[in-house]
């Protein structure tokens, strides 16, 4: 499992469009969302492959 800061991440439509795009990767385990702190922890992708599609959807992140 990887936790990443994602910083424009602050609302349910933001955590349903995130849950989509990775959801929808082949690979995907599992999915936590800490929105206090913006940070998300994915397990069964590598972190370049979250990072790329985070970016594509709207949502920078980096590696935490």
């Amino acid at each position: 499992m990887t936790t990443y800061n994602v910083p424009d991440m602050s609302c349910g439509h933001c955590k349903a469009s995130i849950t989509d795009a990775l959801m929808a990767k082949d690979g995907t385990v599992e999915l936590a969302f800490d929105m206090d702190n913006r940070l998300l922890t994915v397990a069964g992708l590598e972190a370049d492959q979250v990072i790329e599609l985070l970016d594509e959807i709207g949502f920078p992140a980096t590696a935490a």
